[in-house]
């Protein structure tokens, strides 16, 4: 279901919510399904916070400016399913991860 049109606003939301979690986000792409987002977090913040505050924000804010997204999750009332996969890479990785995510395509 998402596309450039849903997957630019998703990102500068991305980005308000992270700032709030002393969060930087340092790469935000997306498949028809599904998002790939790679956070810089502090160790002090656990991963579920950022995770359910991005998920819930981004949920509302997306539903409320974008009519296809709503006519598609009325029923559910909600974007994304109750899970998520987080990992934790760090030093060569790290630029190898940021390339895959880069490298997904998007719906035009």
């Amino acid at each position: 279901m998402f596309d450039d049109v849903h997957l630019h606003p998703m990102e500068e939301i991305m980005q308000a919510v992270s700032t709030d979690f002393e969060c930087e986000p340092l790469e935000v792409n997306g498949e028809a399904d599904h998002i790939h987002l790679l956070v810089n977090f502090p160790p002090k913040t656990a991963v579920t916070k950022p995770v359910n505050s991005l998920k819930g924000v981004s949920s509302r804010q997306l539903r409320q400016e974008l009519d296809d997204l709503t006519r598609h999750y009325w029923r559910a009332n909600k974007l994304w399913s109750g899970s998520y996969f987080a990992g934790i890479v760090g030093g060569a990785l790290l630029s190898g991860v940021k390339q895959y995510i880069e490298q997904r395509s998007r719906r035009r």
